[in-house]
């Protein structure tokens, strides 16, 4: 699976720039630009399952934040799941955000220690590159469910609500900043700041997977263990086959990258049911201004708890909201491009021809590989 990483790369980043200008120009998020263009019976089933596969991946991370914590220091995952959670609200609820969202781009230096796992285990370089260069693409179910779920973690729903969000956040709490469609004069250093940040992102992220993907063939695959259901087995496997260091580097990028993804995830969930319903928005607004988005944002985290307290096999429910992802990610999609051609949303500003092809590509190969995958079942 290693070429699905390189294949999706340029493909993520044209489709979040699109995603960050809509924010940026319009000064609302994807949800508001929704509910103004397109019918309501289109948002609400968008937003329906964008809810869901964040709820189901909001608990599987927490899950295996719990149990990576009990491998390092014992004791019960269930308390250390509950505080996790409450440590993410309360951070998302009482600190400002111009103080909050640099502690989540410091947290991203956590994934780090997947890219140490990679450099401390054993990795035969000329299967890496043929696996990374040469798709050996199989056309059957559970290979093309898995491209999908790949596709679905990487070129992700929840990062179109959250980025296009954060750019309105960012605009609001920065003096002078107005959005592109009524402060002309300050697009072309927003769209250079904007094409670097997301570029920069979605690289780093796609090379943290890769060092997971390349982690997990070259130490348990090889090794026949390839039936995983919980991190806290994948992590206690790694410990015998790449040592004590490997194994205590993948424990803590658990924590460090749920850390990190709990308050995305909770967070695009808010942005995009309180924007359905006009509610005040936004993590940079105290708890009384914006109580339906505090609501939404807490009732995801906590029934991530509940999933979690109930025993439900954590990465079967990362595999299931990545698939999810992956095919509710086709709409949002073509929503998206066609906002991002609209005068009424982007003014001025309607993207040009070569962000235009490759969003539209990167449209395509999605809805193809889910085409494929129900073509298949």
């Amino acid at each position: 699976m290693l070429w699905s990483v390189l294949f999706t790369t340029p493909l993520m980043i044209g489709i979040q720039i699109v995603s960050a200008r809509i924010g940026r120009v319009s000064g609302q998020g994807l949800a508001a630009n929704i509910r103004e263009q397109f019918p309501r019976p289109l948002l609400y089933g968008i937003v329906s399952l964008l809810l869901v596969a964040n709820t189901i991946n909001i608990a599987a991370d927490l899950g295996a934040m719990g149990n990576a914590l009990k491998l390092i220091v014992g004791g019960r995952s269930e308390i250390y799941i509950v505080l996790f959670a409450l440590l993410s609200l309360g951070l998302q609820i009482f600190v400002p955000f111009p103080r909050y969202a640099p502690i989540l781009k410091w947290l991203t230096l956590a994934l780090f220690s997947y890219v140490g796992t990679v450099l401390v285990v054993h990795v035969p370089m000329e299967e890496m590159l043929e696996g990374a260069l040469l798709p050996g693409f199989s056309f059957t179910r559970d290979y093309v469910a898995l491209v999908v779920a790949v596709f679905g973690t990487t070129i992700s729903p929840y990062l179109f609500f959250w980025q296009a969000s954060q750019e309105v956040e960012e605009q609001r709490a920065t003096p002078g900043d107005e959005p592109l469609r009524e402060a002309p004069g300050q697009a072309r250093a927003n769209f250079k700041r904007i094409k670097f940040d997301t570029s920069i992102g979605m690289i780093f992220s796609n090379l943290i997977a890769f060092c997971i993907i390349l982690t997990t063939a070259a130490t348990l695959h090889v090794a026949g263990i390839t039936d995983i259901q919980t991190t806290a087995q994948a992590a206690e496997a790694l410990r015998p086959l790449a040592g004590e260091f490997a194994f205590l580097l993948f424990a803590v990028g658990v924590v460090g990258t749920g850390l990190l993804a709990i308050p995305v995830l909770a967070g695009s969930a808010a942005y995009a049911v309180a924007e359905s319903f006009r509610w005040p928005i936004g993590l940079g607004l105290p708890l009384a201004e914006a109580r339906g988005f505090y609501f939404i944002l807490t009732v995801a985290t906590l029934l991530g708890v509940g999933i979690d307290l109930a025993g439900v096999d954590s990465i079967k429910m990362l595999l299931w909201a990545a698939i999810v992802n992956g095919v509710i990610a086709v709409p949002i999609m073509v929503v998206m491009m066609l906002l991002a051609v609209k005068p009424a949303v982007m003014g001025a500003f309607i993207i040009k021809r070569r962000l235009w092809v490759l969003g539209w590509l990167a449209t395509a190969v999605m809805a193809g590989a889910v085409v494929a995958m129900f073509a298949l079942l």
